[in-house]
Formats: C-alpha cells, structure tokens, sequence
C-alpha cells in the first residue's frame, strides 16, 4: 500500500532576500515550468505559485519517495550553492503543508496582514496547473478548501476592514470627514507615489473629478489622463481651493505651498464646507496652522502613519481569530487524508465479504429446495454473519492509532484477508 504524502517547498519575504527572490521569478509564465516539474518521476500531483513575495511548490507524492532534492534543484537551479540555498528554503509535509497553504490563502502569511490579492495569485496559478494537468484529486481538494477557508476568515474576521496603508488610511480619514465620496472633488498637487495611490482610491470611491497640479504642466496633463481629470501649474493652486474638497500634496519643495492665511478667507466664500488636507510631503507642503481654522481638516504623515500602526493592531487582533479558522480547517482536511489510508482497506474488506457469502449462498441454495422467503432469510443470516465478523476488524481500522499514518497496521489487516498491499491510497 502506497501511502501518499503532500510537501510543500518554498521561499517568501521573511525568509529570502530580494536579490534571491528575483533569480526565481517566473519570467516564462507558469505553463513551462508546471511542465519541467511534472517532469519529475515522483511528483505525482503538483502545483506552482509564484509571485513578488514567494516562489512555493505544493506536490503530492508516495511516502518515502520524496524528490525534495529534485524540486528544491529545480527552484533555485544553479544560481547558489546547496549550502546557502538550506538557509533560505522552508519545507513543510502534510498537516503542516496544509496549514501553512491555509493561512498564505488568508493572507496571514502575507507582508500586509490581510490584504485580498494573494487569494486571486492563487486562483490564477491554480488555473495553470489545472490547464496543464499538473493536479490531481487530492490538491484539487486542497485547492478548493484553501479558496473556501480564505473566504470563511474574511466573512468571520475583521482582518481585512482596517487601512493598513498610507494611501488607503488617507481614503479612509476621508470617507469619516466626508461621509459619502460621491461628487467630491480632489485637489492632487505634485506626483509623488503614494499621494497618486491616494487619488486612485479616492477615484476607486467615486469621488466627482480630480484636478492635478505640478511644476511641470506636461507632467500634470498626462496624470490627469489617468483619472479623466484636469491640470494645472502649481501657482494656480490657492485659486483651485474654492471649488475643491479633499487636497493630497506630495512635492518636493523645501518651503509651505499654502498657509492658514491664505485658506481662512475661502472658508466664507464655501460657506463652511469642510477642506480635508493630505500633506504626504517631507519636509511638509501644507502649514500646520490649518488644523485651528474651523471645518478644515489637516492630516500629515505622522497622522496617518499613527492611523496605519493603529490598524496593523487591530489587524493583528483578527489574525489570531483566522488562525484558530485555519487550524480547524487544516485537522478537517487531515481526517480526510488520513482516511485515504483506510477507506480502500474497508472497501475491500466488504466487497470480499460479499463475495465469499454470494458463492457460498450459491453452492448451498443449488442443492436445497427452498422458497423464495426462506432463500431470502438465509440470504440476510449469511450477511449478518459476514458483518459481525468484520466489525471488530474495521473498528480498529477506524482507531486513531491506524489513521495516523501506520502503513503496518494497515498491511496487517490486508494481510490477514488476503487482499495484498496494491496501492490502497486511493484518489
């Protein structure tokens, strides 16, 4: 009997260094090397994830045959030494195969704690192995349970609701000035990276236009084509902040683009509209003094980096919550494994059952004249007798001693009833 073995090879962020990360990438798509793989005889079932932040393996294969070395050669190739290679390479086995498939699925495993793209990476990569035919019943399972516990962590935990990024935490602070975003307009002065995530947030939300002011107009021009938006020099800024509702500035200046006194005379002209200002610059575009004007709101990189740590805790709180989720789900999923073991035994055992009594009923019944409820009640003695005499058998197959992966016992029984040790894993 061929018991099989789920293992899992890889790399991530926590454990290897960028420079390592980026010899392994997947610059071919995931086809050839789902093909490469699939080539090694052991493998039997296969599964290939790639993305910035990790390069995993996910194989089944019969237990005591592991081609670890083989997959781990095909990983990192020749690029470095079987030495340096053992002190990034991380390897798990069955139950704690599962699980930590489990939890890279609900993001616990991530760089941010519960961000939402890893899941879709997984589908995708899935999706390729499936299409190549590199999986097989029992990661197809796995697959599958890996999607729907991502889902169950998501719908019982808050761990993905906080803003966990300066971007999103500044869309956030918004969407509590502001209530709803719909019609609101953004104010972007300068382009600098996170204040342009920002504004894709925000457009992400609905807000109603986006004007782009920088330095440079053709610059500002084409990051207008990117929210259907509208440009303009920086010196046209101050006469933008009549009609505007949210401003995000992230330049470079060494001096304040706009002060408390150049705002305080448009609070009148907008009737006390509130004005939420993003200040993501260092050192800072928008004067501090903003704050003490009434229905002005002004928010810098220390704010929200506060918000940010804030929001990590909480997160953190609601990772201990999908990790209870996961562990449940990775001892459902080993019960499951571990009766691959002995369901086929069972099987086996009852179907020999069965035809031992079917011929024995028919050599004894063709020489004795009987009616058909006579023939039937000697018909259910013989099954009766047949089931007891198996029940004590298969209730020590059913022991937790036998499905903990003890290929002896098992062969023990197979043995005795003469059913051979044939492959019994099952699929």
């Amino acid at each position: 009997m061929a018991e099989k073995t789920i293992s899992l090879l890889g790399v991530n962020h926590k454990t290897t260094p960028l420079a390592i990360r980026e010899k392994m990438a997947l610059t071919t798509g995931y086809e050839e090397p789902l093909r490469a793989l699939g080539k090694i005889p052991a493998c039997h079932e296969l599964y290939l994830l790639s993305t910035c932040n990790r390069v995993e393996v996910l194989y089944v294969s019969e237990h005591g045959a592991d081609p670890l070395e083989a997959v781990a050669q095909f990983l990192f190739g020749g690029t470095i030494s079987v030495e340096e290679r053992e002190q990034y390479l991380y390897r798990y086995h069955d139950t704690d195969a599962v699980k930590h498939l489990f939890e890279v699925a609900a993001s616990l495993d991530s760089m941010v704690v519960g961000e939402s793209q890893i899941l879709g990476q997984i589908k995708e990569a899935y999706r390729y192995a499936t299409e190549v035919g590199t999986t097989g019943p029992i990661l197809n399972r796995l697959l599958h349970k890996a999607f729907s516990v991502a889902k169950r962590v998501r719908s019982e935990t808050g761990i993905g609701s906080s803003a966990v990024s300066i971007s999103y935490a500044a869309v956030q602070l918004a969407k509590k000035i502001f209530g709803e975003l719909n019609e609101k307009q953004v104010l972007l002065i300068g382009a600098g990276e996170m204040a342009e995530l920002a504004a894709e947030h925000l457009v992400g939300q609905g807000v109603g236009g986006v004007v782009v002011a920088n330095r440079t107009l053709s610059r500002a021009v084409d990051l207008a084509k990117r929210f259907n938006g509208t440009s303009c020099v920086l010196e046209e800024v101050l006469s933008q902040l009549e009609a505007v509702d949210i401003i995000i500035s992230s330049t470079g200046s060494s001096e304040l683009l706009i002060r408390s006194e150049d705002v305080k005379p448009l609070m009148r002209a907008r009737k006390n509209r509130p004005l939420f200002f993003i200040d993501i610059a260092v050192p800072r575009d928008l004067d501090p003094e903003l704050n003490k004007i009434d229905d002005v709101f002004l928010y810098d990189i220390d704010d929200l980096s506060q918000v940010v740590e804030m929001n990590k805790a909480e997160r953190e709180k609601e990772a201990v919550k999908a990790k209870r989720i996961v562990e449940e789900e990775s001892l459902k999923f080993a019960r499951w494994q571990q009766n691959l073991t002995i369901t086929p035994t069972i099987t086996a055992m009852r179907r020999k059952a069965e035809d031992i009594c079917q011929q024995e009923l028919e050599k004894t019944l063709s020489r004795l004249s009987v009616d058909e409820q006579d023939r039937q009640k000697i018909e259910k003695m013989a099954q009766a007798i047949a089931a007891k005499l198996l029940h004590d058998p298969m209730v020590y197959l059913k022991t937790e001693s036998c499905k903990n992966n003890d290929d002896a016992k098992v062969d023990m029984i197979r043995s005795i009833y003469g059913l051979g040790n044939e492959d019994s894993g099952g699929n």
